[in-house]
């Protein structure tokens, strides 16, 4: 019998992350050795309308009735964290949307504060990548940092501006990802859930 092909749909606030994530979900992917799977364009929406009532519920029911029926896989909504605290939105969250779509695995990943906080957790890889210098130091408020896409642009060497449009794509391909996620939980989070959504399994 042939293993049905894994698919994976995903929901983003960022037009940076419409390039970034995929990225990133093939090399997860990759890294537990599934080589055939369908990885969606992700929906982008804005945040405001995912968090309000009504918002979260409709875009997920949209990407369930477009998953192949019983395919292994998921559906992953990924936003940044902002000023909220990701252990009391995330939760919510992700009641709503498993309450909408019961019969379809869900995941709500929250980068705490932003997806590039991620990038920062790995900064000693990002070497010769968007203008960035070798032997970048991991900051020590990598998840608490409001703005880490001005931190990209002041440690550019070559005066150019971060522009997460350009530049996520690259840092996504380079980034060290086991770095990462011993430097950022809410990262640790994001391969732990895309794990579940790829087993079914629960990571500890």
């Amino acid at each position: 019998m042939t293993a049905q092909r894994v698919t994976l749909a995903s929901v983003v606030e960022g037009e940076g992350e419409l390039g970034a994530l995929p990225i990133v979900l093939r090399r997860l992917m990759h890294t537990a050795e599934i080589w055939d799977a369908d990885i969606r364009p992700p929906h982008l929406i804005d945040r405001g309308r995912l968090v309000k009532q009504g918002g979260l519920e409709s875009v997920v029911d949209l990407l369930a009735r477009r998953l192949p029926p019983a395919a292994p896989g998921g559906i992953l909504v990924l936003i940044d964290a902002d000023d909220d605290c990701p252990a009391d939105l995330g939760p919510s969250l992700l009641r709503r949307a498993e309450d909408t779509r019961p019969d379809r695995r869900v995941s709500v990943v929250l980068a705490n504060r932003e997806f590039e906080a991620w990038f920062l957790a790995a900064a000693p890889s990002l070497g010769g990548r968007a203008g960035l210098p070798q032997g970048l130091a991991v900051p020590e408020n990598r998840e608490t940092l409001r703005d880490c896409k001005s931190w990209l642009t002041h440690h550019r060497t070559d005066r150019g501006k971060y522009s997460p449009r350009i530049d996520q794509g690259a840092l996504a391909s380079a980034f060290d990802i086991d770095l990462a996620r011993i430097n950022s939980p809410s990262f640790d989070k994001f391969c732990r859930d895309v794990s579940y959504l790829l087993t079914g399994k629960r990571e500890v």
